[in-house]
């Protein structure tokens, strides 16, 4: 089973994502440092883990943080990944920008969640709703 450390999983883009992975096959862990974050994931029955055990157990780390703290966060978060780990970052600027830290063994995954396919034409809105995951 997949282990992903969701970083930022209690704020607006995080609890998006926690609700669609809670009941996944994956094995997630819940990074939150604010306290109306942590009350989010706790209103779902869901625990905080602390950043260094998720970030020791994870195999794919999804960013779901304010655009303006990417470059920050990953600076601290990248060099601690496990080799061979999946970093996901939901803003296509950072990277674009080269504000995040180069780490051979580690894959970079850059996607933002609310926006259409670009390999596909999606004008049927349940078709969209569907693929977006209830978004």
């Amino acid at each position: 089973m997949t282990t992903v450390a969701l970083f930022g999983a209690g704020g607006k883009m995080g609890c998006r994502i926690t609700d669609n992975l809670k009941d996944s096959a994956y094995d997630v862990r819940y990074v939150e440092v604010s306290p109306p974050g942590i009350e989010n994931l706790r209103k779902r029955g869901l625990a905080v883990t602390p950043r260094e055990q998720a970030l020791r157990e994870a195999e794919a780390v999804i960013l779901a943080v304010p655009d303006n703290l990417i470059e920050r966060i990953a600076g601290e978060l990248v060099p601690s990944m496990r080799t061979g780990a999946m970093l996901v970052v939901l803003d296509a600027a950072a990277p674009f920008a080269g504000k995040l830290p180069a780490r051979q063994d580690v894959t970079y995954v850059v996607t933002h969640p609310c926006h259409p396919s670009v390999f596909n034409v999606e004008t049927d809105p349940d078709a969209q709703r569907d693929y977006f995951g209830g978004i």
